[in-house]
C-alpha cells in the first residue's frame, strides 16, 4: 500500500499576443523533448494561452488528459491576466517557470523577454491571491527547466495527498498532554478530513478481527521481519489481529478521501484491555506509508505524512527527549565530528519506528509503562514495543502545528543521527543539529511547540518548506547560524566579564 497519489504532470505554454506564438510553442516542445530524454513523464498541452478563451480550452484539454499537476511555462513575455486566471482555475498544484534566451545570434525575433513578463505575472497572481510554486531561479534553457520540474514533483505529490487525506483518531486526547489538544479547524482549512472515534470503537474493531483469515498471514510476515528479535512469539497473533483491525477500518471508512493515517491513544487504558502496547504495529504501518502517531497526536501524524509524501521513505514520531551526558560525549569524541555538545540531543519513543530505520531491533516491553502498570511483575500487558538504535545518517525533524487560536506554525531542521550507542531503551538515537541549543530555546520553547516531532531520514527540508508556502503557512522556523539572532534572543548572552 503506497498511500500516496500519482503525480500526472502537464505543461502549458503562454504567449503574449505581440510576441510570436511560435516562439513559446517551440520552446515548450523542446522542454517536453528534454523531459523525454531524461525519463520524465509529462503531458504536452497543445493549447497555447494568449487570452481568456484559450484558458477555457486549455482547462478542458488538461481535464481530458487527466493532468493533476500543472507547469505553466512562459515561452515569451506571456499575458499576465490569462496566465494568472489559468493558475487560479486549475484545481491542482501549479508551478510557474520561464524561458531564458538561448543564443546571442537571434535577439530580435528570437527574444522572448520572459524574464520581464514573470514580474508582471507575479503581481497579477497577487491580485488573484493565488499561490504557486516558483523555483529558486525560475528562468532557464530547456535542460534547466526539466531540473526545476523534477524539484516540483515531490511538492506536487504532497499537496495532492493532503487534499485527499483523512486522519482517523481513536481515543480522547490525553489529559496530561495538553499540547496535543491543538484545534482541528486548520485541518479543514487545508482540505483534510478527520474522523474521531472512541477507544471503545477501537476495541470493538479489534475483537471483530479475531477470526479474520488475514491474521495468520500477517503474523507470519511479522515473524519474518523480526527474526531473532521475536522475543515474545506468543504475542504475535494479537499484534497481527490489531494490524488487520486498523487496516480494515481505514479501507472501510475512507469515504470521499483516498489516503489515510492514524492518531491513536495508546495508554494507559489501552494495555489493560488489549493486553499489549501497539508500538510494533504502528511501526509496521509507518513503513507502509500509514503513520500512526502516539497519544492521539493529530498534527504529529500529519507532519509524519508530509515528510513521507515528499520522500516516499519510512518516517517516525519521536520525543525531543533528553540531553546527552558529558561522560557519553567524552567516550565518543571521535564520532561527534565538529558538533558542540549543545548541538546534541536524544530522540526517543517507545517503539514505533520502522525496522528499516533501526539497528539491532527486537520486540521488548515498554519500561515506563511497566513501572506504572506492572511494578515488580514480569512484563505482560506492556509488551509490544519495537526497540533499537536509530541508523546513523541523514535526519530531519519537522512539525506542523496549530496554536490555541488556530494559526498554523511550523519548524524544519536538518541534521544527522550519529553513530553512537545511546545506552538506553526504546527506539532511540543521538541526533546532531547545528545550533540546536538556540533553536530549542528560541523556537521550540518560545513558540510553544509540543515535545513530539516528526522524523524523516533524508534531507528533504527544501520540499517541505515549499509545500508549507503553498499551503499558506506564514510562520516557518528553522535553525539560524551563530551570530544571526532569533526574535527575542538576548544578543548580550555571549559576552563575558573580563
Amino acid at each position: 500500500m503506497k498511500n500516496l497519489p500519482e503525480v500526472k504532470l502537464g505543461i502549458v505554454a503562454v504567449s503574449r499576443d505581440c510576441f510570436p506564438i511560435e516562439l513559446s510553442q517551440n520552446r515548450k516542445n523542446r522542454v517536453v523533448e528534454e523531459c523525454n530524454k531524461k525519463g520524465l513523464s509529462i503531458t504536452n498541452i497543445e493549447t497555447i494561452i494568449e487570452n481568456e478563451g484559450d484558458v477555457l480550452k486549455a482547462l478542458k484539454e488538461i481535464k481530458d488528459k487527466r493532468v493533476n499537476s500543472l507547469v505553466i511555462y512562459l515561452g515569451n513575455f506571456g499575458p499576465e491576466g490569462p496566465t494568472s486566471l489559468l493558475a487560479q482555475k486549475f484545481e491542482g498544484p501549479v508551478m510557474v517557470c520561464a524561458a531564458g534566451e538561448e543564443t546571442g545570434k537571434d535577439l530580435f525575433n528570437g527574444r522572448g523577454d520572459a524574464y520581464c513578463g514573470f514580474l508582471s505575472l507575479c503581481y497579477n497572481l497577487g491580485l488573484r491571491n493565488v499561490r504557486v510554486y516558483i523555483p529558486h531561479y525560475p528562468v532557464g534553457i530547456p535542460s534547466e527547466i526539466v531540473d526545476m520540474i523534477k524539484e516540483f514533483i515531490p511538492i506536487a505529490r504532497s499537496i495532492l495527498a493532503l487534499k485527499k487525506l483523512k486522519i482517523f483518531s481513536f481515543g480522547p486526547r490525553p489529559q496530561d498532554f495538553y499540547t496535543m489538544h491543538a484545534p482541528i479547524k486548520p485541518l479543514y482549512d487545508l482540505g483534510i478530513a478527520i474522523m474521531e472515534n472512541s477507544e471503545l470503537d477501537l476495541y470493538d474493531i479489534f475483537k471483530k478481527a479475531e477470526n479474520d483469515s488475514r491474521v495468520s498471514q500477517i503474523a507470519e510476515d511479522m515473524r519474518k521481519e523480526l527474526g531473532v528479535g521475536n522475543r515474545y512469539p506468543e504475542l504475535i497473533t494479537k499484534l497481527a489481529q490489531y494490524e488487520v483491525a486498523l487496516i480494515d477500518f481505514m479501507e472501510k471508512n475512507l469515504g470521499a478521501s483516498e489516503f489515510g493515517i492514524f492518531a491513536n491513544k495508546c495508554w494507559p487504558s489501552f494495555e489493560r484491555y488489549f493486553g499489549f502496547v501497539p508500538c510494533y504495529v504502528n511501526s509496521r504501518l509507518a513503513a507502509r506509508g500509514i503513520p500512526v502517531s502516539c497519544e492521539s497526536d493529530i498534527y504529529g501524524a500529519l507532519s509524519e505524512y508530509m515528510i513521507y509524501a515528499v520522500c516516499e521513505l519510512p518516517v517516525t514520531l519521536l520525543d525531543v527527549n533528553n540531553t546527552v551526558p558529558y561522560d557519553l560525549i567524552e567516550e565518543s569524541k571521535d564520532k561527534i565530528k565538529g558538533y558542540k555538545f549543545t548541538d546534541l540531543f536524544m530522540g526517543f519513543h517507545c517503539g514505533n519506528t520502522p525496522s528499516s530505520c533501526l539497528l539491532d531491533y527486537s520486540i521488548k516491553y515498554q519500561l515506563i509503562m511497566h513501572r506504572l502498570m506492572e511494578p515488580g511483575k514480569e512484563p505482560d500487558i506492556t509488551r509490544g514495543t519495537l526497540e533499537g538504535r536509530l541508523k546513523p545518517g541523514e535526519v530531519l525533524i519537522f512539525r506542523l502545528h496549530s496554536t490555541p487560536d488556530a494559526k498554523l506554525i511550523s519548524y524544519i531542521a536538518e541534521g544527522e543521527v550519529l553513530d553512537i550507542d545511546p545506552k538506553s531503551f526504546g527506539g532511540i538515537g543521538i541526533i546532531a543539529i547545528k545550533e540546536m541549543a538556540r533553536f530549542y530555546r528560541y523556537i521550540l520553547l518560545e513558540k510553544k511547540f509540543p515535545h513530539h516531532t516528526a522524523v524523516g531520514f533524508k534531507h528533504v527540508g527544501k520540499y517541505i518548506y515549499e509545500t508549507l508556502k503553498l499551503l499558506g503557512v506564514k510562520e516557518i522556523y528553522y535553525p539560524l547560524p551563530e551570530g544571526v539572532y532569533y526574535e527575542g534572543e538576548n544578543p548580550f548572552n555571549y559576552k563575558t566579564l573580563s
